[in-house]
């Protein structure tokens, strides 16, 4: 099932959430106005559109790309990406060491 099936439930999941930023998989004219009547500014590039979307904001669609970078790097840890770990406390331990060695490696890069 794609993602965007579920869109709506994913919107209420968010309750409270000023933004719904996704990508092109999501452009649809029913996804964006239940967003917008769950208060949120809908941020999803148009895909085949001439036309501007004046509602588009590329800086906050820029650090949803970050955001999954950050998912990309993470599952390079094999103990992650199979979750190795299957309790949730330990899940989290290790997430965090990983997220430390990615920051750290960001930080003090080797040449």
């Amino acid at each position: 099932m794609h993602d965007s099936k579920v869109a709506n439930e994913l919107i209420d999941l968010a309750e409270g959430a000023e933004y719904f930023i996704a990508d092109k998989g999501y452009d649809a004219d029913s996804i964006r106005i239940y967003g917008r009547t769950k208060g949120m500014q809908v941020i999803i590039p148009k895909k085949n559109s001439t036309r501007p979307d004046p509602e588009f904001d590329a800086h906050l669609y820029k650090n949803r790309h970050l955001v999954e970078n950050l998912f990309a790097r993470l599952k390079h840890f094999r103990g992650i990406a199979m979750r190795f770990e299957k309790l949730a406390r330990n899940f989290q331990s290790m997430l965090y060491i990983a997220s430390m060695h990615i920051w750290l490696k960001l930080l003090c890069p080797t040449n």
